[in-house]
């Protein structure tokens, strides 16, 4: 399959996923309150949205204690994510060092312009340096695909499922439950939602985030002109995360 065909493939299971990730979320907003609980949840799902995406990167450099790095400080990483932007055709991000002996990397940023390429001293230290091309287009394809919105909404979206199911929850437990008769799913309808809705959230975020990371890998394979490199990275990555623990505030977990 071409990658432009694997890029639309994709791209259309995504959107379906986040879809039903919505519907899932008005649903469980209309069970809490009707109407009225739609429009409230719908809100705090675009405001949460909204500001995820507009500070998203601050965020994640934050949590990560990550700190700029300048060429003089980095020449080769700087000339190897210079020639990998021009092959995505993606303007030049900012580059910052995160300081973990783990080998990773992570791509945040609100648009190609605003983008951000994370990666830690690990890195640079253990993998020789086609293997760090290959997780530097990862991290571009990413950046190119627009992954980071993509994410914020998946995961937004979820971390609102998940509030609205304690609220039920804390309703019903604190003398909640004695409007359950007006509601036509009744109480079993919201005990069911509170169990099953979290759940459900978790595995449409799974869903959606391996979406994304495999046709990040399609089209960094594209931008390297072939697989060979960004597959030894992800065997060197998935021995080093394990060798070496990494303290990966939750906010940020998602992103490597």
């Amino acid at each position: 399959m071409s990658i432009t065909r694997t890029r639309f493939a994709t791209q259309t299971r995504t959107w379906v996923i986040i879809a039903g990730l919505a519907a899932l979320f008005i649903g469980l907003g209309g069970l809490f309150g009707g109407s009225n609980g739609i429009i409230l949840f719908a809100g705090i799902a675009v405001v949460f949205n909204l500001v995820m995406f507009w500070f998203s990167d601050k965020l994640a450099l934050k949590a990560s204690k990550a700190r700029p790095v300048d060429r003089s400080e980095a020449p080769e990483l700087y000339r190897d994510i210079e020639e990998v932007a021009g092959r995505a055709g993606v303007p030049m991000p900012r580059v910052y060092l995160i300081p973990s002996e783990q080998p990773n990397a992570f791509a945040t940023g609100r648009s190609p312009k605003k983008a951000v390429v994370a990666v830690t001293e690990g890195l640079l230290r253990y993998l020789p340096r086609d293997q760090v091309k290959g997780v530097l287009a990862h991290e571009m394809a990413h950046i190119a695909n627009r992954d980071i919105l993509v994410m914020t909404i998946a995961a937004m979206i979820g971390a609102a499922i998940s509030a609205i199911a304690n609220i039920l929850q804390f309703s019903m437990l604190f003398g909640g439950g004695d409007d359950e008769d007006s509601n036509p799913l009744g109480i079993v309808g919201a005990l069911v939602a509170i169990i099953v809705a979290p759940l459900a959230a978790m595995i449409l975020q799974l869903a959606v985030s391996r979406q994304r990371e495999y046709l990040a890998d399609a089209t960094a394979a594209q931008y390297l002109g072939e697989g060979r490199p960004l597959a030894e990275a992800l065997g060197t990555l998935q021995k080093g995360t394990e060798a070496v623990p990494m303290n990966v505030n939750p906010a940020t977990e998602a992103l490597y």
